[in-house]
């Protein structure tokens, strides 16, 4: 089995230089923490948007048992 090594390229601009460096133990726990939160707003976004949409859903289910189209329950909602 092969360890994966994390690395970064760093460019001196004046010469072009490239230099291949492997991640600090501090720049991979960055990067970790970056991930997750990543991961913690994306879901946070999904929940917000499928919260939206069941809310959207049960108001025109409202109109609906009020008497109203579909037409005019949309019409109203958006």
């Amino acid at each position: 089995m092969t360890t994966e090594i994390l690395t970064k390229v760093i460019v001196d601009c004046s010469t072009g230089e490239q230099t291949i460096e492997p991640l600090t133990a501090e720049e991979i726990a960055d990067r970790e923490a970056s991930r997750a939160k990543a991961e913690i707003d994306r879901a946070a976004a999904e929940a917000e948007a499928t919260a939206k949409a069941e809310a959207k859903a049960s108001a025109l289910a409202k109109l609906a048992a009020l008497g109203l189209t579909e037409e005019e329950a949309a019409a109203i909602a958006g």
